[in-house]
């Protein structure tokens, strides 16, 4: 049995907590806000997750140094822009052996880090203590033990293989992998497709459509994890080509849904209004429009989104002028 701290009682947090103690580990799972400690506690199933029951066995806690106090790992999944406030925080209380195992998703805006990057940075934190736990998995799904697969990234190889074999079950099967970079951007650039495909659904394209997006939404991932560092042989793993899939296909993919509003003619703010959850493609989506620049790389497909979210372009007129521009071979 291991002590496990997740920092994080949304959905995914909240899955994840759940399938540990299944496991026999002892979990904390942390809120910030106290009215959400309290109705977890007393629902009979978690609000965003019909089929989730949290087991009494799971300590549900407001208090930061109370959850992590006798935590070997700890689990961040909260909002990928929240992650450098929350070890800012953590910062004076955190034990030199403890290991972080990061579900947030996403690329800092502006310093344009990558999740490990800012727990790094902001907790001053070895890098052989990070790892990155991400690949397609929908909370909504493996809340219902249906069969799926992650990949854990970490520099450290051994570091991975632990968190690999703390978390598998015969419905969870972890990959391990060194390239934490590679992971984390896959990981963080398919929300921005999804967006995309999303887009396509809302105007009322088709097949075609979806699987041009998604396959030239793979050579930007890879032209631009290249120029960064990554490993292209990653893209083609789960934290990347299987993301891309279950994210821009899936009924349960935020950043899917936000983009067919949009291509029914919603504007974003009226969008995310709406939403109880996060969609972490719409922040992504500057820092994609960062890095494009900073990289000096053609990505037209993200850079469409990009001005569909935040310049106002008619999403009909983008896709058409991705379809005119002139011709090239594939690769």
């Amino acid at each position: 049995m291991s002590y496990f701290a997740v920092l994080g009682a949304g959905s995914w947090g909240a899955t994840i907590a759940q399938h540990l103690v299944t496991l026999d580990h002892q979990v904390n799972l942390w809120s910030k806000f106290d009215h959400e400690v309290e109705l977890l506690r007393t629902a009979k199933t978690h609000p965003f997750i019909e089929d989730l029951s949290l087991d009494k066995k799971i300590q549900l806690t407001s208090n930061l140094e109370e959850a992590i106090d006798r935590a070997e790992y700890i689990v961040i999944a909260i909002p990928s822009h929240f992650v450098r406030d929350l070890f800012i925080e953590l910062k004076n209380v955190i034990k030199n052996d403890q290991k972080y195992i990061i579900l947030s998703k996403g690329i800092e805006n502006d310093t344009l880090l990558t999740m490990s990057q800012v727990v790094h940075e902001a907790g001053d934190i070895s890098k052989d203590k990070i790892i990155a736990l991400y690949g397609p998995s929908h909370a909504e799904e493996v809340a219902k033990d249906m069969p799926t697969t992650l990949v854990s990234a970490c520099v450290d190889e051994g570091t991975a293989k632990e968190i690999q074999h703390l978390f598998s079950s015969p419905t969870l099967r972890i990959y391990s992998n060194t390239d934490i970079l590679g992971v984390e951007l896959g990981g963080s650039l398919k929300n921005v497709f999804a967006i995309a495909a999303g887009i396509c659904d809302g105007i009322g394209y088709g097949d075609n459509t979806k699987a041009a997006l998604m396959t030239r939404g793979m050579y930007e991932m890879i032209r631009l994890g290249t120029a960064m560092g990554a490993q292209k042989e990653t893209f083609q793993g789960l934290s990347g080509i299987g993301d891309v899939i279950v994210t821009c296909l899936s009924q349960h993919s935020r950043n899917r849904s936000v983009g067919e509003k949009i291509g029914q003619g919603k504007k974003l703010d009226e969008v995310l209004n709406e939403m109880q959850m996060i969609a972490e493609g719409v922040k992504m989506a500057k820092s994609v429009h960062q890095l494009k620049k900073k990289y000096d790389i053609e990505m037209p497909i993200s850079e469409a989104v990009y001005r569909i979210l935040f310049e106002n372009d008619n999403a009909k007129e983008a896709i058409t002028a991705l379809m005119i521009r002139g011709l090239k071979p594939e690769n």
